[in-house]
């Protein structure tokens, strides 16, 4: 009797240790699947709050007085550019690196200097243009909202641009101040952003000490949101070397030398555009901030601005990547871009 108690004890007590073990590893693997499914859906899976941008831009207009005399204006604007341009009968012409018309002018070139661990290249975008609504917002897609990702290629072919350069990404985050083509898509004060005006001037500000509506009101045109400033007033701005931008996971650190995406003003519609190679020894490494910093300050830009880079950094012109991506030739989805159209 004692024996056939133990054993039942016994029994009993693998019994409880086996359920115990179901019970943790099942608890493992709920863990790691609310991990993933939380991953997935901070990364992955698309949010889409505006499924058709064409169309709510087109009803905000229409409803709203402050966007309706917007829109008056800028008719008023393109229609009075076109009649200049019929006035004056400019020839398009253009080839791989260059681009000109009555109301824009584009010239790319190309820098490549050192080798191995200090080979550099990168890309210069000068545009000039005649009128400030001509640099345009696109999101991939056609949509706003989080993890919504193209090709900067693919966005620029499908909005007919000449020229295009990857935005900043706003599809990773859900705060900033987001104005594109003048219509009014997040009021979420973050961080340094970046504003271009009707009136062809561009400007850094910081979101927290404004709105989205004020900015509107003022002539804002586009915002980006990332950051951060390179040139302020032609100086280089100060601690670029530690600055860093969303340290949130899953953000790459912006400093060292990375390739990268930027814009610089040097006069009104006047635009400098650089996109730096990096990550690939032999070709480019890229630039540092500092770096990236004093090659607008060198091109007399008199502000400048950081966007999204790493893999992202991609510049389109005229039917085709001008850059290396990674030294691959390989594009990374991101979620917006700034063109220039035909």
């Amino acid at each position: 009797m004692q024996n056939g108690f133990s054993i039942s004890l016994g029994l009993q007590g693998k019994n409880r240790m086996n359920i115990k073990k179901k019970l943790i590893i099942t608890g493992i693997v709920l863990i790691i699947c609310i991990a993933a499914y939380l991953a997935a859906d901070r990364y992955l899976i698309r949010h889409v709050e505006i499924a058709d941008v064409n169309a709510y831009s087109s009803t905000v207009s229409s409803i709203s007085a402050n966007e309706s005399d917007l829109t008056d204006s800028l008719t008023e604007s393109v229609n009075s550019t076109a009649g200049e341009e019929n006035n004056t009968a400019i020839p398009v012409t253009y080839d791989d690196w260059n681009y000109q018309s009555s109301t824009v002018s584009i010239s790319i070139t190309e820098y490549s200097s050192g080798s191995g661990a200090d080979a550099l290249t990168y890309f210069v975008a000068d545009v000039v243009l005649s009128d400030a609504a001509q640099l345009m917002n696109a999101f991939a897609d056609n949509q706003f909202g989080r993890n919504i990702i193209a090709y900067t290629s693919e966005l620029a072919e499908a909005n007919d641009a000449i020229f295009a350069i990857n935005g900043d990404y706003y599809g990773f985050r859900d705060d900033g101040i987001i104005i594109r083509n003048g219509i009014i898509y997040r009021d979420e004060p973050a961080r340094i952003g970046l504003a271009f005006y009707l009136d062809g001037s561009m400007k850094v500000y910081d979101e927290t000490q404004t709105t989205a509506e004020e900015l509107l009101t003022d002539g804002v045109w586009n915002t980006l949101s990332f950051g951060p400033a390179l040139l302020d007033d032609g100086v280089v701005v100060d601690n670029l070397s530690t600055i860093e931008i969303d340290t949130n996971f899953g953000n790459h650190p912006i400093q060292g030398n990375q390739p990268r995406t930027g814009v610089g003003i040097i006069d009104e519609n006047h635009f400098v555009f650089i996109v730096v190679d990096g990550r690939s020894r032999g070709y480019s490494m890229g630039v540092t901030l500092n770096e990236f910093a004093e090659l607008f300050k060198e091109l007399e830009c008199t502000e400048a601005y950081n966007l999204d880079g790493g893999g992202s950094s991609t510049m389109y012109f005229m039917g085709r990547v001008v850059n290396n991506p990674l030294g691959n030739n390989k594009e990374r989805g991101t979620s917006d871009i700034l063109y220039i159209g035909e």
